[in-house]
């Protein structure tokens, strides 16, 4: 099913704010409907020129890529010493069970061939 465009969702929210709501749905708080904006422009579409245009070369692309990085770093939700703590206990918990596991199926299967197949 293909995504839904800004403006088949702001209709679809106008409509539903013109159909009477249900009892017992808390639509009636007494709050008038949010105002909706206006459409935004629309952005001129490039040509395809445009693309094939190199864009200061690979210092400036390095640059943008630096850049656009750090923006997203910015934008990032560090964990909490809390949390990070928790994971690394959960990580080491599960290297000594695995560890564990895989060291006894060792030692089991090592008897079994020698014990069974080697004889």
């Amino acid at each position: 099913m293909a995504r839904q465009s800004r403006a088949e969702r702001r209709a679809r929210r106008q409509q539903a704010t013109q159909e009477p709501a249900l009892a017992g749905a808390g639509g009636g708080g007494g709050k008038p409907p949010v105002a909706l904006s206006p459409e935004p422009p629309a952005k001129p579409e490039r040509s395809p020129r445009d693309s094939d245009r190199p864009r200061g070369g690979i210092f400036g692309t390095f640059g943008r890529f630096v850049v656009e990085s750090y923006g997203e770093l910015r934008k990032t939700e560090w964990p909490s010493q809390n949390h990070v703590i928790q994971g690394t206990i959960v990580v080491i918990a599960a290297c000594i069970i695995m560890g564990t596991f895989i060291y006894v199926a060792d030692i089991v299967s090592r008897h079994l061939v020698q014990d069974l197949l080697l004889r």
